[in-house]
């Protein structure tokens, strides 16, 4: 695995606020366009789950002080309670993922709702991908991110939840490192890797939901799933 030249990431700019029905990858391209950096083939266009929810409809009232009712919706978009602190809760969502609250979120939203997350991220980044083809004619691949934090380690970043054109996991195993040892074990995270680097130029509070990263190795390039990422419950050493 390398990077054939400088990885270049640039976030698109006004973006409009965007509602359930809009076509996302039309503001994309027509945004990317305006601000001079339109998209090409060979871009990764990395997109915020909160403006993907917000267009596919994945958005719900809900009164942030009600903590009950808080609780039976992240229960409801949940098939497995892994800890509860205080209103926290750690879950498994239908996707795989263990995050806090089944990533039920109240930011960036309107007052009085909570956006959940895509039903299928990956169809979700696939209807990206094939728009940016039909509106622009370019080839690219597509990352939908969400912010986690991570067990043992203080902080949030940005992980892949959907992934199309691009892998989600790049199996090093049987290649040779620097001093020509093969390695064993090591499978890289790529998607994960991308969704992180992109929001360093999007920020938390910027609203900027869209990224380019741009000048990626062309072997990252191929059909995946962000299932990729998921670790089965037999490999599982916390389960």
């Amino acid at each position: 695995m390398r990077l054939p030249g400088p990885l270049t990431l640039i976030p698109i700019e006004g973006i409009p606020e965007v509602t359930a029905g809009d076509v996302l990858a039309e503001l994309i391209v027509a945004s990317a366009r305006e601000q001079g950096t339109p998209c090409e083939d060979g871009d990764c266009i990395v997109v915020t789950q909160k403006v993907v929810s917000k267009v596919e409809g994945r958005v719900v009232e809900l009164d942030p002080t009600d903590l009950a009712a808080r609780r039976r919706l992240v229960e409801a978009e949940s098939v497995r309670v892994v800890r509860r602190r205080g209103d926290l809760l750690i879950t498994e969502t239908p996707h795989g993922f263990v995050c806090a609250n089944a990533g039920v979120d109240l930011s960036n939203v309107e007052a009085g709702t909570a956006a959940l997350l895509p039903v299928d991220a990956d169809r979700s980044a696939k209807r990206v991908r094939d728009g940016i083809r039909a509106h622009a004619g370019v080839e690219v691949a597509v990352i939908v991110t969400d912010t986690f934090g991570r067990a043992w380690r203080i902080g949030l970043t940005d992980v892949a939840i959907g992934v199309s054109g691009i892998a989600a996991v790049v199996d090093l195993r049987g290649q040779s490192d620097a001093l020509g040892r093969e390695l064993l074990v090591s499978e890289v995270a790529v998607a994960d890797e991308v969704a992180s680097a992109a929001e360093l130029v999007m920020g938390k509070a910027a609203g900027v939901p869209v990224a380019i990263a741009r000048g990626l190795d062309p072997s990252f390039f191929r059909e995946s799933s962000v299932r990729e990422l998921v670790r089965p419950p037999a490999e599982d050493l916390f389960r």
